[in-house]
């Protein structure tokens, strides 16, 4: 699967640095809510790995990762926004829209100053279908998107200077899906940008950090499966952003490529590697899809319907108008 994976890569690397970071990559609205029907688990769990590059899935010891890919689907081609850092990244990855929509393009903890993100998110949407929503995150700027209205429950830090490691949000979110199951769970891991801002990208600091991501990722896995059953939820695995040196934030495929992975509930399972063209504003759109949530019209993501075996298991939730 490794050398596949990365042959993938190679190949998507020439198309793109043939086609620019256009095209294929850039929104494109959807037509229909309809057209979009799911409703294939109860529970969704959606974790971003902070800064890991598709590529070092493959370089470095990632036995869960891997192993999700072995038995869901995934693409390593997979592609983010302009700019390629953290907060513009994750809020397009949570409402299906880029920055020149949703508007947030600073990529810092200034929530005092600028308040909440003024379009609806995932947890905004599936909050009001009915179902519950929680986050637990490692920096504070993902204040701008955890409106207390809207999310149930989230842990974050308060201010810029503190990162919380691995360790403690698996805990935490962990003993929370234990107690409240909630219907859609985020969790985010920071190490991998952690290192990668320190050290560099692909550094031996950075695979260490890689491998403590993969392993909270793993022991996320071995959790709902204790709590939900291995057919009672879809887990989704993605990232903001990759990285080169110290830095990222360009439009340079290797800022911008990111993994995507599918496993679970509905999934397409052995090994499925899914076409090019998906972008992180899908993940929204996914999300929302296999919650059996209505997509707003207006996204430019599309859920990944290819990533699933079945259209839709029980009817749609209508949501209501933020």
């Amino acid at each position: 699967m490794t050398n596949r994976a990365l042959s993938c890569v190679v190949a998507v690397a020439s198309v793109v640095l043939a086609a620019g970071t256009t095209s294929a990559q850039e929104s494109t609205p959807i037509s229909h809510t309809v057209d979009y029907v799911g409703g294939v688990t109860e529970h969704v769990i959606l974790i971003s790995i902070d800064g890991l590059r598709p590529d070092a899935i493959g370089t470095f010891e990632t036995p869960a990762l891997q192993g999700l890919m072995r038995s869901g689907s995934y693409s390593l081609s997979a592609m983010t926004v302009v700019p390629s850092k953290t907060l513009p990244s994750h809020t397009s990855m949570l409402t299906g829209v880029g920055p020149e929509v949703h508007g947030i393009t600073w990529n810092s903890h200034q929530d005092e100053r600028l308040g909440f993100v003024q379009v609806p998110t995932v947890f905004e949407l599936a909050h009001a279908a009915g179902l519950s929503t929680a986050a637990f995150v490692a920096k504070a700027k993902f204040r701008h998107l955890l409106d207390p209205a809207e999310v149930d429950y989230f842990e974050a830090p308060i201010g810029n200077a503190t990162h919380w490691m691995a360790t403690r949000t698996v805990e935490r979110s962990i003993n929370y899906m234990r107690h409240e199951r909630p219907n859609l769970l985020f969790v985010h891991f920071g190490e991998p940008d952690f290192a990668g801002h320190t050290m560099g990208w692909m550094s031996t600091p950075y695979s260490w950090a890689v491998g403590q991501a993969d392993a909270a990722v793993a022991r996320i896995v071995d959790a709902a499966n204790e709590i939900y059953g291995r057919d009672g939820y879809t887990l989704m695995v993605t990232a903001d952003h990759g990285g080169h040196l110290r830095t990222h934030g360009t439009a340079d495929p290797v800022d911008r490529w990111i993994p995507w992975i599918a496993y679970g509930a509905g999934v397409r399972a052995a090994d499925t590697e899914l076409m090019p063209g998906i972008r992180t504003m899908d993940t929204a759109a996914t999300v929302l899809w296999a919650l059996g949530v209505a997509i707003p019209e207006d996204w430019a993501g599309r859920p990944v319907i290819s990533a699933f075996e079945v259209a839709a298991t029980r009817p749609i939730t209508a949501a209501a108008a933020p």
